[in-house]
């Protein structure tokens, strides 16, 4: 608070102590506009003037307001750098409009979205004024990244690539839903991990379009950009197809549907990962093609499993790889391979004698049941990296010793340790393999709860987790950090009737917003758990 004298002539001691007090009262007055002058009495009003300075005397200075270091915007996830600074923020108001900067055109889609979140207008391409937000690409940074000032009653977010400023528009969204403005200074934010989601199993119960629509809304706020799509199983084959429609399941997404669905997630950064899981989980498939069921020995169907020694079934699943890779336009593909049953039991040599001599036909005298395996892995990989995307699959699919190696470059989704043979996670590392962490310990809700499952909650996945937890609760050493690709929250659908749609959406809501602050920032979180989730409800 600035103080200063005020000589009022032939006033003795007690006047002039009132006439300070009254300056004091008014310098500090919170009545006024930042910058604005305090008022004065007019000459005539009968009020009593205490600026009776003498003739010559320098000015009074005007009073300003100060405003107190601002603090970060509180976000979900949140930010992780503010640089602090004084002034008031901003807040939307009628004159606002959201504008982007020249040669950023491409920006419109994500103008428009945060203008009608903000309720204010979209100029397009013209010069930011007061009151305006601006998004502008351009700058050094790493993907995804992006920079929001506030300053001069405007914000400017930009960043390397539109879906870095996408998500600067999220922190904004947020901050202004919660606290209704943004705080004045400097966010510098960018993702610990680059790929970060939530996988559906669609395959066992069917999901409708509009249901998968509200939850990659939900991703977008949260800042996560991965959706996998589990849509064949044993129990439902669930996407049209034009080169098999025998093995379709009645309750489907037709290709209008999910070009729906891929058009929305592709404006919100969201990329929507295909999975046809094999040789196993094919039982839909299977249903319209059972000369191609693996028998053992005993002449004995195993739920799910093709046989991989016959060339007709590589044909059928690869003729499927094509055409959804067509229909999928992002850069990867799931291919599975985890659980085949040939593999589960005690001589699969002798329980498969057809499969062991497929094997030694294919890769030598010493090959086993589980080099053809991880060579069926390999082929459907190639199929993949042929259309131009990368290939996943389950970490149960690649095996320890053998003649037959997992192609290097197919990413490995560590879901388990429970599965015979199942290595741990840092196996996978130590062989230089890029890794995505589906803990099923923490990150698996099963509809349900079978087989020791239960519905994991946010407070744990908060508390407990990081993306090194990539198996049961002990982390990989930190070394390995730049190999983990990231983490997907997964729904399974195992009984499928044990909730609703409106259950399930409900039940992942906060475990989902968990996920996303720790994909983020893998650091110690700096609020509560109690604290965090009073913060999502009221921002989300």
């Amino acid at each position: 608070m600035m103080r200063y004298s005020i000589r009022v002539p032939g006033r003795g001691p007690a006047l002039m102590a009132t006439a300070v007090a009254l300056a004091t009262v008014a310098a500090c007055s919170s009545g006024s506009p930042s910058g604005a002058p305090s008022p004065s009495v007019p000459p005539g009003s009968g009020g009593t003037s205490t600026s009776a300075a003498p003739t010559g005397a320098p000015p009074s200075p005007t009073p300003t307001r100060t405003y107190p270091l601002s603090t970060a915007p509180r976000t979900v996830p949140a930010v992780r750098d503010h640089e602090a600074a004084r002034g008031p923020g901003w807040k939307p108001a009628p004159t606002a409009g959201i504008v982007v900067a020249p040669g950023s055109e491409g920006l419109a889609d994500e103008a428009r979205l945060l203008a009608g979140e903000l309720k204010i207008v979209y100029r397009g391409a013209v010069a930011a004024r007061a009151g305006d937000v601006e998004l502008a690409l351009g700058g050094k940074g790493a993907p995804e990244s992006y920079t929001l000032i506030t300053r001069d009653d405007r914000v400017r977010i930009t960043g390397p690539d539109q879906a870095g400023v996408f998500y600067g528009t999220r922190t904004l969204k947020q901050s202004v839903k919660g606290s209704g403005a943004m705080p004045e200074g400097t966010v510098t934010d960018a993702p610990a991990k680059p790929q970060r989601g939530l996988n559906l199993d669609i395959a066992r119960k069917f999901f409708t379009a509009e249901w998968i629509e509200a939850r990659l809304r939900e991703m977008a706020d949260l800042k996560l950009n991965q959706f996998g799509l589990h849509f064949s199983d044993d129990q439902g084959f669930r996407i049209a197809s034009d080169t098999h429609p025998e093995i379709v399941s009645a309750q489907h997404l037709t290709k209008a549907e999910v070009r729906r669905i891929l058009a929305l997630a592709e404006s919100l950064h969201i990329t929507v990962v295909p999975e046809i899981d094999s040789p196993g989980h094919l039982g839909a498939v299977l249903r319209a093609y059972p000369d191609l069921r693996l028998l053992n020995v005993q002449g004995v169907p195993r739920q799910g499993a093709i046989d991989i020694s016959k060339p007709a079934s590589a044909r059928l699943v690869d003729e499927l790889l094509r055409e959804y890779a067509d229909l999928f336009p992002g850069g990867w593909f799931h291919v599975g391979a985890d659980e085949y049953q040939a593999l589960t039991v005690r001589s699969p040599e002798a329980s498969y004698p057809q499969l062991a001599a497929a094997a030694r036909q294919k890769y030598g005298p010493q090959a086993r049941v589980q080099d053809l395996a991880e060579g069926w892995l390999n082929d459907r990989a190639a199929v993949v990296r042929d259309t131009g995307k990368v290939a996943k699959a389950w970490n149960d699919g690649f095996f320890r010793g053998g003649v037959v190696h997992a192609d290097q470059g197919i990413e490995v989704e560590y879901w388990t340790g429970k599965e015979i043979g199942a290595r741990p996670p840092a196996e996978y590392l130590a062989e230089g393999r890029k890794v995505m962490n589906l803990n099923d310990e923490y990150l698996y809700y099963v509809l349900g709860q079978p087989n020791d499952f239960t519905y994991p909650t946010g407070r744990r996945i908060y508390e407990q987790w990081t993306p090194l937890v990539l198996r049961g609760t002990t982390p990989v050493p930190a070394r390995y950090d730049p190999q983990i690709l990231g983490a997907r929250f997964a729904v399974w659908c195992d009984l499928s009737r044990s909730q609703t749609q409106a259950q399930v959406a409900d039940g992942i809501r906060l475990p989902l917003t968990a996920l996303a602050q720790k994909v983020w920032d893998e650091r110690k979180p700096a609020l509560t758990w109690d604290q965090f989730r009073a913060l999502a409800a009221k921002v989300r």
